[in-house]
């Protein structure tokens, strides 16, 4: 059996994170100059396929923490051992993992660490920063439009069929997505995208997962010891660079039955999920969280685990959460249904768990989202909008442009 060796140590805090990601064999989570960030490989844990891949995750982390002889005297959430990893959306596709990075850079309300870790029995290494790297230029070349998985008219298509489906109350939402690839002439640098996302997006999560890197507004949860949050987005609006106009756009967002309808549905999927697990739940909102080209209708989510639960880790409380009416639908077994149906797709890590959790059980997970599948000079980017009855196809596409931009913004073609 695997038997980690993990050391951790302080060291002085105002890291650039950013300058800590490699283009290659790194995984990274920040928000706000906080986060963490993993370089190599000491062990990867494979979740498998099936409706089951959290749990055997969850399973096998514990294994490896359980077996693990660990020196870390900062002792805060995300030192010692930490996995960090990405799941997929749907049960039956392949791709579901987390790793066990070789050093691990962390920091976190104005503290800062790295940790190292061995699997073969040897000594980790005395933990120290790493040199930072120089950030690589954005792409030279203005990246070109390759195509969709499904042409727009056909998607347009596809959200008039589920209207009608919602409209006969065959279900109260669905989420359908896009996709939207492109090609350059030189491979996207993975870390110079992570770093133009993190400056245009502070308040969101940035992530890097084998090739998958995007910004995430929403947590889908957050666990810190018995402290549980989750953070829903549902509902959207483009936003003006006129003043006035774009409290006007706001306001409408939130006056309008069908989006607050559609996000009610959301938080509800997640309120039923921590409720019994923390009884002193709190939910606030729908308030307004306004981004650099988005306006989002957001739902927070607080309380304490309480009893047994309070053995669930954050990768526990993801799996169980997923997939939330956010970015599948309700009822969720008939909107998963409608998306293998209609969508025309196949989201691969899209909307599902990514995050990190340390050996205590803590950890973040968001769901990706505003993100891209990287693979040399190859982008594919992924959007999706809520439909319920009340949705006008051509709104939920624009919706979906819009949500592009994003990701467009930073690869350089717009």
């Amino acid at each position: 059996m695997t038997r980690l060796r993990v050391m951790t140590r302080e060291v002085a805090a105002g890291i650039d994170l950013t300058r800590q990601v490699p283009d290659r064999d790194g995984v990274a989570w920040l928000q706000a100059g906080d986060g963490l960030v993993g370089l190599g490989s000491a062990v990867r844990i494979d979740a498998g396929q099936g409706p089951q891949r959290f749990a055997v995750a969850s399973d096998r982390w514990a294994a490896l923490v359980d077996a693990a002889d660990v020196d870390d005297p900062v002792g805060v959430a995300g030192t010692g051992p930490v996995a960090l990893g990405s799941f997929t959306f749907t049960d039956d596709a392949a791709g579901s993992s987390m790793v066990v990075p070789t050093t691990i850079i962390g920091q976190r309300h104005g503290r800062a660490w790295v940790t190292t870790v061995t699997s073969d029995g040897s000594a980790p290494p005395t933990p120290r920063l790493p040199t930072a790297r120089d950030l690589p230029p954005p792409q030279a070349d203005r990246p070109r439009y390759a195509g969709a998985s499904v042409p727009d008219l056909l998607w347009l298509e596809a959200v008039a069929e589920a209207v009608k489906r919602l409209t006969r109350g065959d279900l109260d939402k669905v989420v359908l997505a896009r996709d939207h690839a492109l090609w350059a002439k030189a491979p996207f640098a993975v870390a110079g995208v992570a770093a133009r996302l993190a400056a245009r997006f502070p308040d969101c999560f940035t992530f890097i997962d084998r090739g998958l890197v995007g910004a995430t507004p929403e947590l889908l949860v957050r666990r810190l010891a018995t402290d549980v949050t989750s953070i829903v987005l549902a509902g959207s609006t483009a936003r003006s660079a006129d003043p006035a106009r774009d409290a006007e756009l706001a306001q409408a967002l939130l006056a309008s039955a069908k989006d607050v309808f559609e996000h009610r549905l959301a938080a509800d999927s997640v309120e039923a999920v921590l409720g019994p697990l923390a009884p002193d739940l709190t939910r606030t909102g729908p308030t307004l969280l306004q981004l650099d080209n988005v306006t989002h209708l957001q739902t927070r989510l607080h309380g304490r685990l309480f009893g047994g639960s309070r053995r669930l880790t954050a990768l526990d409380l993801a799996g169980g959460l997923h997939p939330t009416a956010a970015v599948g639908g309700t009822p969720t077994a008939a909107a998963l249904g409608v998306i293998r149906e209609l969508e025309g797709l196949d989201r691969g890590r899209y909307a599902a768990p990514i995050g990190w959790v340390d050996g205590r059980g803590d950890g973040e997970f968001g769901i990706a989202l505003r993100c891209a599948e990287l693979s040399g000079a190859r982008a594919r980017l992924f959007a999706g909008a809520g439909i319920v009855a009340a949705s006008l196809p051509e709104a939920e596409l624009e919706e979906t442009r819009v949500k592009l931009l994003a990701m467009q913004s930073v690869l350089g073609d717009v």
